[in-house]
């Protein structure tokens, strides 16, 4: 059986599972390991809070001792990387988390980084892991859409407030790239782009593209 890629959304969301899914299509080729997605059925409909990030962590643990027989890699899908040192220890496949992933991907192709989050909530939460991760005196802004998980359903309302949060970063914080601070943002990232005439980074595909360079390195040693 080839390699495979298990990217675990921890929200009990099958749509944002599935948006995942079709962003990551372009990362599917012959030749390359697979790429799940799946859901954590025992989440919460969306993680918008630090108590939903903590309340996922020991599902999670499970999931991934029950899948890694099968599986080379795991991607957490959830800008909070919920339990991403607690699966770490859990296993000895590569664990990426997206924040961790979408910001390093981000310092690559700009200088000042801007946050584009869910809730006005999640800015905290994201605060304290970009102090943890060394990374906050690079951060511009971080400036919230105001809509929960289950609103993104409105893919046309959600661009528009994308978009007008985006266009705040760059213009009013200094931001010369954007990361989209929710796995739920998947589809938005071509047509922000082009919107904002910035790079927008996905930070489930940035998580994906190191666990493809990761496991590309080690079957090369």
């Amino acid at each position: 059986m080839g390699e495979r890629i298990l990217v675990i959304n921890p929200n009990s969301n099958e749509k944002v599972t599935a948006g995942m899914s079709e962003a990551l299509e372009g990362f599917r080729h012959e030749g390359g390991p697979a790429i799940d997605c799946d859901t954590l059925h025992e989440g919460p409909p969306g993680i918008e809070s630090q108590v939903h990030s903590d309340l996922v962590v020991g599902p999670l643990c499970r999931m991934v001792i029950e899948e890694q027989p099968h599986t080379a890699a795991f991607v957490i899908a959830c800008f909070s990387d919920p339990g991403l040192h607690s699966l770490r220890e859990t296993t000895e496949r590569p664990v990426m988390g997206i924040a961790e992933a979408g910001v390093t991907t981000a310092l690559n192709l700009g200088q000042q980084v801007g946050i584009i989050s869910i809730l006005p909530n999640s800015i905290p939460r994201h605060r304290r892991y970009f102090r943890a991760m060394g990374v906050e005196g690079a951060i511009a802004g971080d400036l919230p859409i105001s809509m929960t998980v289950a609103e993104l359903a409105d893919e046309k309302k959600v661009f528009q407030r994308m978009s007008e949060v985006g266009a705040r970063l760059r213009d009013e914080y200094g931001a010369d790239v954007m990361v989209m601070a929710c796995a739920g943002f998947s589809s938005q990232r071509a047509g922000l782009e082009e919107a904002l005439q910035v790079p927008v980074v996905d930070p489930t595909q940035a998580a994906v593209g190191m666990a493809m360079t990761v496991l590309a390195s080690r079957s090369r040693t």
